[in-house]
């Protein structure tokens, strides 16, 4: 099975800044700005690369790289936001391998299908109707993360696992939103990695058998059992004579 040209992964962290956790949405305010106005570039990108995949069946370069370069940036600011990540993102749209939370965009397709790109809005809903409940979702789970880590400085694995299936599944599928994909992207994304997670208590060994030869196992003696009483056993000749 081949992979998905967009691919998700994070790093799992257990501890959590209490400080930056608290003032969260006020934090990322910066970046949901500078992602508005990359937005509008990123939207009219992808109306004038819909007319060039329409008539030429292949993206601009340009263009491509610009669209997938805000993708990335989106996923970014969307794992700080909604607390998947601690580390303040950089303002940039580049791959950013030292990130905790890395959105890989293949290079685009040698062709694309014309009649795809010609009903990709209808195409779409039920992605669109996909990512609607999760956002739901993730923001639910994005409060009940600020509580429990404003409290206790932890944030649980199962809550960083929904968020992270919520912020993977909504990225992929704007891919596809943005003509950078033409098929649907998986529900979970198998190759994605989490790092980082404590590993798994090892199973106890078992004792190893008798080494066998020949076949046979070698024999094992019985227990003998404790005498009732001191007195030594009689010997070869019989008990002993009284005097």
């Amino acid at each position: 099975m081949s992979t998905y040209p967009v691919t998700f992964e994070a790093d799992y962290v257990e501890q959590r800044s209490r400080l930056t956790t608290f003032f969260r949405l006020l934090l990322a305010i910066p970046h949901l700005i500078v992602l508005s106005l990359w937005g509008i570039g990123a939207f009219v990108a992808v109306v004038i690369a819909w007319f060039a995949l329409l008539f030429t069946g292949g993206w601009p370069a340009g263009l491509y790289d610009f669209t997938a370069g805000y993708l990335r940036y989106f996923n970014r600011v969307s794992a700080y936001t909604w607390l998947l990540v601690d580390p303040y993102p950089p303002f940039s749209g580049g791959d950013e391998p030292a990130y905790p939370a890395r959105l890989h965009i293949g290079p685009p397709l040698p062709e694309y299908d014309r009649v795809k790109v010609l009903l990709r809005i209808f195409y779409i809903i039920p992605a669109y109707l996909i990512v609607y409940v999760m956002n739901v979702v993730m923001e639910l789970a994005a409060i009940a993360s600020w509580l429990v880590i404003v409290v206790t400085g932890k944030q649980p694995k199962g809550l960083q696992d929904v968020i992270g299936l919520c912020v993977s599944y909504i990225s992929r599928a704007y891919a596809l939103f943005g003509l950078l994909t033409e098929t649907y992207p998986p529900f979970t994304d198998d190759h994605a990695r989490q790092i980082g997670e404590p590993p798994a208590p090892a199973a106890p060994i078992p004792p190893a058998a008798p080494e066998s030869v020949g076949g046979f196992a070698p024999p094992v003696a019985p227990r003998t059992p404790p005498a009732d009483n001191d007195e030594p056993l009689p010997g070869p000749g019989g008990p002993p004579s009284s005097t």
